[in-house]
């Protein structure tokens, strides 16, 4: 089964209308969790329900994956209550708009899998429990990691700050509450990730996975509309984690063909990718992962999130570059085929 149907045969399924099939996202019995069995479980908050989507092509045609952990816009009603910030505030977080500028790849035969909740809620290129211990009320788990540098700055699993190293709650989060995200949400969202990857790999003995997200050119300081510049930042970064998460055939595709556009490419400065890069990629495996990082101003309003006028530009060129990385992943296999014949 090469279709939506092989999810769906492990839980996930169900067909969606028009050109793309959605795969639901609520959990189910799967071995693809990250240390733990995913049981089928209400929704955390009725707003999330779901809480990720998968926008399946009509016909699986390429070995790659594209992820938009940060892309949420649903703001649980509970979540606002208990929030020092508004919703405006906590926006700034978002990589707004990112699974539609990345939204043309499932018509090339590639999955899109993209949160619903915002990355201020639960990030999920973290670690599944890196938590701050002086943000909750009650013992955190023994295997919870409580020391790392992104705990230090605010911003694990569940973030302490938005934006300007803003404070998000006004009171200190129950544990239960912490750990209940983790397991409705957070769990089944990789689950169904490593089933992309995993069906890939099946269908066409190589999977690239694609983490998408986006940086601020700037920074806009509490109360002021302008744009403060800071030191500029390229069009796109692409990390690999320093080479160790994808072949590099791959990432250099990726920057010959946003050069070849006209864009400023860097390579894992100032981001070599996250958690999910380097959790999912192992080149030995035939697995790869690549982050890409758009700059909000090549396509977006940063003050108003808002779409800018270069959207659909960039949203096309983004799909050409689908089809570099697809035409070299498919090279890579085809010459291993060959070399073991």
């Amino acid at each position: 089964m090469v279709l939506p149907n092989w999810l769906a045969s492990r839980g996930f399924g169900r067909a969606g209308r028009g050109g793309t099939a959605s795969i639901a996202s609520k959990p189910s019995r799967t071995a693809f969790a990250l240390d733990a069995q995913v049981t089928p479980n209400p929704p955390h908050e009725p707003e999330l329900d779901p809480p990720f989507e998968v926008v399946e092509p009509v016909r699986l045609a390429s070995p790659l994956v594209f992820s938009s952990p940060h892309s949420g816009n649903v703001y649980p009603r509970r979540f606002l209550e208990a929030a020092r910030l508004d919703e405006a505030a906590l926006r700034r977080s978002e990589d707004a708009f990112v699974d539609s500028l990345f939204g043309g790849v499932t018509a090339l035969g590639a999955p899109l899998i993209k949160a619903r909740f915002p990355r201020a809620y639960l990030d999920l290129n973290r670690e599944p429990y890196e938590l701050d211990p002086h943000m909750f009320e009650g013992r955190l788990p023994a295997f919870a990691n409580t020391r790392s540098l992104r705990v230090a700055g605010g911003l694990g699993t569940i973030a302490r700050v938005a934006g300007q190293s803003q404070e998000i709650y006004a009171r200190r989060v129950p544990v239960e509450e912490a750990i209940e995200r983790i397991e409705k949400l957070y769990k089944p969202y990789h689950a169904c990730l490593r089933g992309l990857i995993d069906r890939a790999r099946q269908v066409f003995g190589i999977a690239v996975l694609v983490d998408c997200h986006s940086m601020p050119s700037g920074t806009l300081r509490q109360g002021q509309t302008k744009l403060f510049t800071m030191p500029q930042k390229p069009d796109f970064v692409v990390g690999d984690r320093y080479g160790t998460s994808c072949d590099p055939d791959f990432v250099d595709a990726v920057e010959y063909e946003l050069r070849r556009r006209g864009y400023d490419v860097q390579r894992n400065k100032p981001y070599a990718g996250g958690f999910i890069t380097e959790h999912y990629g192992n080149p030995a495996g035939e697995c790869h992962a690549m982050q890409i990082e758009v700059s909000r101003a090549l396509y977006m309003d940063e003050r108003t999130l808002s779409k800018g006028e270069r959207f659909a530009e960039v949203a096309a060129d983004l799909a050409k570059i689908a089809v570099a990385l697809a035409d070299a992943a498919t090279a890579r296999r085809d010459r291993h085929c060959a070399a073991a014949e």
